[in-house]
């Protein structure tokens, strides 16, 4: 069954579109080059977020140049932002459900960012990446294995 990019977390005044499909394109980018996963903590706000990611070492100013360069490629390959009703069992097979509360429903929503990235996520999303903005890391601190990292996005 196929949903329309309809925000599920319009509550919050500060919430940005741009900035959580953002986290999304990040998230995956961590994986595919440092394969780590998915963010384990993240604070997602319209003027700046943060992500935390388990690593074994700090990210080189290199590293973290490249990342910026990947996120900012894929942002601008315009892809498109879909998202989806599937069953547990169907979405298990595209996505980690490791986040998932033990007691949420049977149906899960699946977020896709072209074929770029695939999560489960009930977050409001831009419908194209192409109105994202230019993705910027702020900042970033390593402590025991945690790597956080402050980013923002510039229209």
């Amino acid at each position: 069954m196929e949903e329309n990019n309809v925000g599920l977390n319009k509550c919050r005044k500060d919430y940005c579109p741009e900035m959580h499909t953002a986290e999304h394109i990040l998230n995956q980018t961590m994986v595919r080059m440092f394969g780590c996963s998915r963010s384990v903590n993240a604070h997602i706000e319209r003027k700046k977020s943060k992500c935390d990611y388990i690593l074994e070492k700090p990210l080189t100013d290199g590293e973290l140049a490249e990342v910026e360069r990947t996120v900012n490629e894929v942002i601008g390959r315009n892809l498109p932002v879909t998202a989806e009703i599937v069953s547990r069992e169907e979405a298990a097979a595209l996505a980690d459900l490791s986040k998932l509360p033990g007691d949420a429903s049977e149906n899960v929503r699946i977020v896709r960012v072209g074929d770029y990235d695939v999560c489960a996520c009930i977050g409001e999303h831009v419908g194209n990446t192409s109105e994202i903005g230019r993705f910027r890391f702020l900042n970033c601190d390593f402590s025991d294995g945690r790597m956080r990292v402050r980013f923002t996005v510039e229209k």
